[in-house]
């Protein structure tokens, strides 16, 4: 969700914060409300990062690796903006409904099916963008 291993550490070190309180109500069943809290968290996190960005008139190197499709697809995961990137991440590699996914981001269904769509299809952009250059070259 983070796309960030030091990030994605930093969330589950900071959830217990806003769980620990609550234990009582939600520990016959805490995994949906963790995961919430960790979704909204996440949101919180790069809300209060925007300020900190900074526009360049130039596009930074990329470095392309020959390596394993698996760090390609974190590469391409990462260029997702954070919501598309929560959206997948909680649908697909969680496997939630579209319903749970709206509740644990506090969105629409209509906008996670909206947000998932035009995640996968930039996904897809992106991986024939690279194999055309691949081919070009």
């Amino acid at each position: 969700m983070t796309g960030n291993h030091h990030d994605a550490e930093d969330l589950v070190q900071s959830a217990p914060i806003k769980v620990v309180p609550t234990w009582g109500r939600i520990k016959d069943h805490p995994e949906s409300y963790v995961r919430q809290v960790l979704a909204r968290e996440s949101v919180n996190r790069w809300r209060g990062r925007r300020w900190r960005e900074v526009t360049s008139d130039a596009v930074p190197e990329t470095a392309h690796h020959d390596s394993t499709d698996r760090v390609a697809l974190l590469e391409d995961l990462r260029r997702l903006s954070p919501r598309q990137r929560a959206v997948l991440v909680l649908r697909y590699f969680d496997d939630l409904t579209e319903a749970d996914t709206a509740s644990a981001l506090g969105i629409s269904e209509g906008t996670v099916k909206s947000h998932a769509r035009a995640a996968l299809t930039r996904l897809r952009h992106q991986q024939s963008g690279e194999e055309q250059s691949a081919v070009t070259t």
